[in-house]
C-alpha cells in the first residue's frame, strides 16, 4: 500500500484559490460535486491500490433487506454482519501499517502491545445523503465564504458549506466538522464510564435531548444565521449528583454570538446563568475526565487555537460501527482494562482531511495541540490526539459513527477518550445496555423545551 498524502484533488483546490481570497470555488469546480466528488466533497474514486473502494452511494435510509423501525429508538442494525475482517492490526505487525496510523494510535499499541488491536474490513462507501442535501451543498459550494475573521460564514442551512474547502482556510474544514447533516432532534438515555488503569469503573448517566436548528426540515435552505443548536443535559448519575442539569443554546456564528448555558441546581432549587460554559469546562457525567469542547472531539468556538490543515491522508479509522452498538453487547464484555474489547470493533481506511489546532500564548487550555481526522465522505470529527501544553500526546480519542436510518446520515455513537498519562479511559455515549438507542427526528422539541423555565419545570 502505498502512502497518499496529498491528493492530486487537494492540490488542485490550492492552486485554484491561492489567488484570490474568497472561499466561494467556481460553478466549474462545483461541477465535479456529484461526477468526480460524491455531493459532500470526497472523491468518488477508490485509490490505486484498491484498498479504499469507490463510493456507491446505493443506499438512501434503510437498506433493502434489512428490517428497522425507525424514530423510535432502536439499536442500530448491522447490513454488513456478514463481513468478516480483512487482517488485524497487532502489536507483531502495526509498524508496517503505520502510514496508515494516527500517533495515538502508534501510542496505544506501545502502551497496550499484549491486547490492542485493529481489526480492518472491507471498505463499504454505499450510504448517501438526501437529494435536497446534495443541492445545498452544491449551492453553498458557490455561494459560502468565511466572514468576521472565520467565526462564521455565509450559506444555507442543511448542508455543509464549503464541500470543495480551500486548505489554505482551515476554518472552512472545521467548520464544515460543526455544521454536518445530522438529526433535527434528539434524545438520548447515555451511560459514561470512567475506567480506571486496573479496570475499576465510576459511572455516569445523563439524558441528554437536542435540537438542531440548521437541520431542521423547516429551515433546511434558509440563509445561515442565528441560533445553530438548543441542548439539554441532565444527570442520573453519579447520584450526588442526580437531577443537576444545563440547556445551552450554540450561535452560527461566535463573533455575533456566544454560547449561553443555564444550570438547575437540585440542592438549591436554583436556576442561574453560568458565566462561561465551554472550552475546558468539565462535561458532565465524566468525573472532569471528559471538556465540554471534547465532545464530538471539538466543538464551539474556535478562537483558543490557530488551525492548519495538512492535507489529506489515508488513515484507518473506525466506520460502520453497528456492531458495538447492539443491544447484545454487554458492558462487562466492551470495557476492558485498558481500553474497549476490540472483538467489537470495525476500521476502514479512509481518505481523511488532517486539521491541527495549536493553542494561542494568550489562552488557557488543557489541551496545548489537538489533531483531529475529518472523513471525506461526511465531514465528521472521527479521530483527535491531544497533546498537553508541553507538546506531550496524552489522549487519543475516537468516535464510532455508524449511518442512523432514522435521519439519512451519520449518528455519532460510543466514544473512547484513553488516557496514555494514566493508563485510564471514558467510554461516552454508551448506550448498548439501555432499553432504547437514540431516538432520532421525530420532532417533538421547539426552543422552549431549551430554556430556563424548562429547568424550572424539571424541579416540579
Amino acid at each position: 500500500m502505498k502512502r497518499n498524502i496529498i491528493k492530486p484533488l487537494v492540490a488542485a483546490i490550492v492552486m485554484a484559490h491561492s489567488a484570490g481570497t474568497l472561499a466561494k470555488v467556481s460553478a466549474d469546480e462545483a461541477s465535479k460535486l456529484g461526477t468526480e466528488l460524491n455531493c459532500m466533497g470526497g472523491e468518488i474514486a477508490g485509490n490505486a491500490a484498491g484498498t479504499i473502494p469507490e463510493f456507491t452511494g446505493k443506499w438512501l435510509g434503510t437498506p433493502e433487506g434489512v428490517e428497522y423501525t425507525p424514530h423510535a429508538g432502536r439499536h442500530p442494525v448491522d447490513p454488513y454482519a456478514d463481513d468478516k475482517p480483512l487482517y488485524v492490526i497487532t502489536r507483531q505487525n502495526w509498524q508496517q501499517y503505520s502510514q496508515f496510523l494516527t500517533e495515538g494510535q502508534k501510542a496505544m499499541f506501545e502502551r497496550y502491545p499484549d491486547t490492542f488491536e485493529m481489526p480492518v474490513y472491507p471498505g463499504r462507501r454505499d450510504f448517501r445523503y438526501p437529494d435536497e442535501i446534495c443541492d445545498i451543498a452544491k449551492r453553498n459550494a458557490t455561494e459560502s465564504e468565511l466572514i468576521d475573521d472565520g467565526f462564521g460564514f455565509t450559506g444555507y442551512k442543511g448542508a455543509v458549506p464549503f464541500p470543495i474547502p480551500d486548505i489554505n482556510k482551515p476554518l472552512e474544514v472545521l467548520a464544515n466538522h460543526n455544521f454536518p447533516y445530522r438529526a433535527y432532534t434528539y434524545y438520548t438515555r447515555r451511560d459514561v464510564a470512567d475506567v480506571s488503569s486496573t479496570g475499576d469503573i465510576s459511572w455516569g448517566r445523563t439524558v441528554n435531548a437536542g435540537l438542531n436548528i440548521t437541520n431542521h426540515p423547516d429551515e433546511i435552505g434558509k440563509p445561515m444565521e442565528g441560533v445553530m443548536a438548543y441542548s439539554l443535559v441532565e444527570t442520573e448519575r453519579p447520584v450526588r449528583k442526580k437531577g443537576s442539569a444545563t440547556v445551552t443554546s450554540e450561535p452560527v456564528n461566535f463573533a455575533r454570538g456566544k454560547r449561553l448555558a443555564w444550570n438547575y441546581n437540585p440542592g438549591t432549587r436554583r436556576v442561574r446563568q453560568l458565566p462561561e460554559y465551554g472550552f475546558d469546562t468539565p462535561l458532565a457525567g465524566t468525573s472532569g475526565k471528559l471538556t465540554i469542547d471534547t465532545d464530538r472531539l471539538m466543538n464551539g468556538s474556535p478562537e483558543r487555537y490557530t488551525w492548519k490543515v495538512t492535507g489529506k491522508q489515508e488513515i484507518f479509522i473506525p466506520a460502520n460501527t453497528y456492531k458495538i452498538h447492539g443491544s447484545d453487547v454487554t458492558y462487562d464484555d466492551l470495557l476492558q482494562i485498558g481500553h474497549a474489547n476490540p472483538d467489537y470493533m470495525r476500521y476502514e481506511l479512509r481518505r481523511i482531511w488532517v486539521l491541527e489546532g495549536d493553542l494561542k500564548e494568550e489562552y488557557r487550555h488543557r489541551y496545548g495541540k489537538r489533531v483531529m481526522y475529518i472523513d471525506e465522505d461526511t465531514w465528521h470529527g472521527v479521530i483527535s490526539d491531544y497533546y498537553d501544553t508541553r507538546g506531550t500526546l496524552v489522549q487519543h480519542a475516537y468516535i464510532n459513527y455508524y449511518y442512523a436510518f432514522d435521519m439519512n446520515a451519520w449518528q455519532a455513537g460510543s466514544s473512547f477518550y484513553h488516557d496514555l498519562t494514566t493508563g485510564g479511559y471514558v467510554g461516552y455515549n454508551l448506550f448498548q445496555e439501555r432499553e432504547k438507542g437514540p431516538i432520532l427526528n421525530t420532532g417533538e422539541y421547539s426552543k422552549d423545551n431549551f430554556t430556563p423555565a424548562a429547568l424550572r419545570r424539571l424541579s416540579h
